[in-house]
């Protein structure tokens, strides 16, 4: 009889009370997110209040403005990134969609959240807007449509919860195996552990990026607007 099934058995028995020895490290206390605060072991992003850490991909400082704790980045800024580098991770951050009812498709609000600055989750206004699977928001972009359609109205505070684990990368930069990824899309499970291929290559880590949607051909002018932005690095 192993040990752990012993002391269920002793746990069961009338007036029986057993010890057991721990059988590894305890895991490290964090206290839990509560009312919009991050947990207490998470790297801030943007708080509400700074946008210091965030910088276009050639490095300059980001333009995107920032108003009642609300970060608002205007088609033109560029997509920006953190300084901060991870390799997996625990991402939050919630987003804002505008109305743009005279638009279809990709040309509604989009954005996109680029994990470690390559691999993209959707972010589009997909309320009442079909597009092609891959590209709804949600979507692990051009490889995994999302699951269920779990977009609010634009105009409506959004959340995405992610978990990321990134591909394992040889010495010569060649992806060893892929990584992997689970989304929640305002609470609802919308990437169930899939697959993502790394197609240029594997890094060791990266920034998170935030997707500017001027690239477009004929973007429309776009206002995104980001809030309570985190991550917890996983171990390996």
């Amino acid at each position: 009889m192993g040990k752990r099934l012993a002391f269920g058995m002793c746990l069961l028995a009338a007036g029986s009370v057993c010890a057991q020895k721990p059988d590894g490290p305890q895991p490290v206390v964090a206290a839990p997110a509560e009312a919009g605060r991050p947990p207490s072991d998470a790297v801030i992003l943007f708080d509400g209040w700074d946008n210091s850490g965030w910088s276009t991909r050639d490095g300059k400082p980001s333009t995107c403005s920032i108003s009642d704790g609300v970060m608002n980045c205007r088609t033109g800024v560029g997509t920006i990134q953190s300084s901060a580098r991870f390799r997996s991770a625990q991402i939050h951050l919630e987003f804002n969609i505008p109305s743009m009812p005279g638009q279809k498709g990709q040309l509604r609000g989009n954005s996109g959240v680029l994990l470690q600055g390559r691999y993209e989750i959707q972010i589009l206004d997909s309320f009442e807007n079909p597009t092609y699977a891959d590209g709804s928001c949600g979507a692990l972009y051009g490889q995994s449509a999302p699951l269920v359609n779990a977009s609010r109205r634009p105009g409506e505070w959004q959340v995405y919860d992610i978990v990321f684990h990134a591909p394992s990368c040889a010495p010569d930069g060649t992806v060893q195996a892929p990584g992997r990824l689970t989304l929640f899309h305002n609470g609802l499970l919308v990437q169930d552990h899939v697959p993502v291929v790394a197609k240029k290559g594997c890094v060791d880590e990266g920034p998170l990026a935030l997707q500017d949607h001027s690239g477009f051909k004929d973007a429309p002018d776009t206002t995104m607007k980001f809030r309570n932005i985190w991550l917890r690095r996983l171990a390996p």
